[in-house]
């Protein structure tokens, strides 16, 4: 079963799950926790973090716009800040067109 697939099943990641997933560093999302506040930190019992899939959606959301799109980490403070709804919707669209172009990368590679 794929990283991905597994966390679709579960209510609660801890970070290394989320880092794994997204292929960035623990502390990297320690930071941008700190710096965006979308990203509400719950911890459990042990005091470990713990994240929702809404949670995974948001830091997704701000590594598309660090990551793909080049935003400074104020850009996308201020970008989030101006239409969260409709920046969250776009990054959703992009990622879907991302799959469905891999999906027919491989339908393509299985027909040669």
């Amino acid at each position: 079963m794929s990283e991905e697939k597994h966390l679709n099943e579960k209510l609660y990641y801890s970070i290394g799950e989320v880092s794994k997933v997204l292929g960035i560093t623990t502390s990297k999302i320690r930071f941008w926790e700190k710096e965006f506040e979308i990203i509400k930190l719950k911890k459990n019992k042990k005091g470990n973090r713990i994240f929702t899939k809404k949670d995974l959606e948001k830091i997704k959301l701000i590594q598309h716009l660090l990551k793909e799109k080049n935003y400074t980490i104020a850009g996308a403070k201020k970008k989030i800040r101006k239409n969260p709804k409709k920046t969250e919707i776009h990054q959703k669209v992009i990622e879907n067109l991302k799959k469905i172009k891999q999906e027919l990368i491989e339908i393509k590679n299985n027909l040669s």
